[in-house]
């Protein structure tokens, strides 16, 4: 994968079967727009050219589906996984993407990546901040981690929603609750010993840690009470530090100058939210990474070159044809 390409980590699918079971009023939910995009592949591969974009990799992202029936997630989980596989192979120069697990049901998920890992070209998986209510970091969820961790994956975190009865319910969640819970869910990760256990699994954490940058010497506080020290040694700002953070609707400097003030320039990624955040967006993102002072080696790190190194090393190629 080359260095100098432009790399969007986080561009989401809707395949018709995932519209199908989850419903297009469920993902209109949480929009800012308050409605579904219609999207095809053609929809991305022409919005990436006319913004120089030369390699998306593909995601399902909130509300995802946590059925209470495991089969039925697994069969929606496996249908949606071989169609962006399909995607792939049909545009491997322009596609890759993160697989789904049909979480939170562990034993389906861990059919379905030992699936996807021998016989489908993921970039990694895809995971949710919580399954309705069960944040990562749950001992519930690590037998999942644990085996992505054994494998060396990456992890492309996005957030979802809370159960209902959540506050300020008329307020879309993208606005409010999916940088919230990305925040939830990294703390929840780093002080139940997660971060600290998962030493080959790298998260990409969405939309720039959410509000992580503001809240990190906060959250770090933490370290002074035992029990928190005891399960992160090295302190939440070295175990942050370790992963990644894409910058979909966070390229501005209000955003993007607190995150690159917390992690090093090597952990951030570009990202544009399509088709869930507009064409509009995607533009918006690139022009206002490029209205900084940023250095051209920041500028060309940000936009592939981070990624092209991170998935160079960690692509899960098919053991079988």
């Amino acid at each position: 994968m080359a260095a100098n390409q432009r790399i969007d980590v986080q561009h989401h699918i809707l395949p018709q079967p995932y519209l199908e079971a989850v419903g297009r009023e469920a993902l209109a939910r949480t929009l800012v727009s308050g409605r579904c995009p219609d999207w095809t592949p053609d929809t991305s591969l022409t919005a990436m050219d006319r913004h120089g974009i030369d390699r998306a990799i593909l995601s399902l992202a909130a509300p995802g589906y946590h059925f209470d029936d495991p089969t039925a997630a697994a069969e929606l989980a496996r249908r949606c996984n071989d169609f962006s596989a399909a995607l792939c192979r049909d545009h491997p120069a322009r596609f890759g993407f993160f697989a789904t697990l049909p979480l939170p049901h562990v034993d389906a998920a861990l059919e379905e990546l030992a699936r996807v890992h021998r016989d489908l070209p993921a970039d990694g998986v895809v995971l949710l901040t919580n399954y309705d209510g069960l944040y990562l970091g749950d001992p519930a969820l690590d037998p999942v981690l644990d085996e992505v961790d054994r494998l060396g994956l990456v992890a492309f975190v996005h957030p979802a929603d809370l159960p209902p009865g959540r506050p300020l319910p008329h307020i879309p969640a993208a606005t409010l609750e999916f940088p919230f819970d990305t925040t939830r869910a990294i703390t929840n990760l780093v002080f139940s010993g997660s971060m600290t256990r998962l030493r080959r699994l790298r998260f990409i954490f969405s939309h720039a840690g959410g509000t992580l940058p503001l809240l990190a010497d906060r959250i770090g506080r933490l370290h002074r009470r035992p029990e928190f020290a005891e399960k992160a040694p090295d302190g939440f700002i070295a175990e942050i530090r370790r992963h990644y953070y894409d910058i979909a609707l966070s390229a501005g400097p209000r955003t993007l100058q607190p995150l690159l003030d917390t992690v090093p320039v090597e952990q951030v990624l570009f990202a544009s939210d399509f088709p869930h955040a507009g064409e509009d967006t995607m533009a918006g993102t690139i022009k206002a990474l490029h209205g900084q002072r940023l250095s051209a080696a920041t500028l060309q790190a940000i936009e592939g070159g981070n990624a092209g190194r991170l998935f160079g090393t960690a692509r899960a190629e098919p053991a079988t044809g």
